[in-house]
């Protein structure tokens, strides 16, 4: 299932291209309207997921960057055990690795994650994210309804 890699490398790329376009495009905190409830709002996450641990001082910059890359290694051999019929787990599993090492890039470089996406639920602003983000998010539902799938599969054949 390692052919879905190429999967992985997209969101890699993607995620890298347009957090350089929000760099250098975009003023830190910010926000420039694109459409109602949906900005871009630079901002530099030195925590995790809705900046959690932002504030502790510095040692998280490590703690995440060695956490995200066990998680990684993780997810590829994951990846390389899948079945051939168990392709969506497989393109799943490949977007959250894809994102997992876009963030990472970032915190070896720069020390913290570029986000600069913003929606809103009425007057609340979600928190602002990126793309490697956004795929972490869809391969873990994928992931989550892929998982689903299979009971009732195995329940049909009974």
């Amino acid at each position: 299932m390692l052919k879905y890699l190429w999967i992985s490398l997209i969101v890699i790329i993607a995620d890298q291209a347009t957090k350089w376009i929000a760099n250098t495009q975009l003023v830190y905190h910010q926000k420039v309207e694109v459409l109602p409830y949906f900005d871009w709002f630079l901002s530099y996450n030195k925590g995790a997921a809705f900046s959690f641990l932002a504030d502790a001082g510095g040692w998280q910059r490590w703690f995440l960057m060695i956490l995200a890359t066990i998680i990684s290694v993780a997810l590829f051999l994951w990846i390389k055990k899948l079945k051939d019929d168990e392709k969506l787990a497989a393109i799943a599993l490949a977007l959250i690795l894809g994102g997992a090492i876009g963030n990472i890039i970032d915190r070896v470089i720069l020390g913290y994650v570029i986000d600069f996406i913003q929606v809103w639920l009425g007057t609340y602003p979600w928190p602002a994210f990126n793309i490697a983000d956004s795929a972490i998010s869809v391969g873990a539902v994928i992931l989550i309804l892929s998982g689903m799938k299979k009971p009732y599969e195995e329940k049909e054949k009974a």
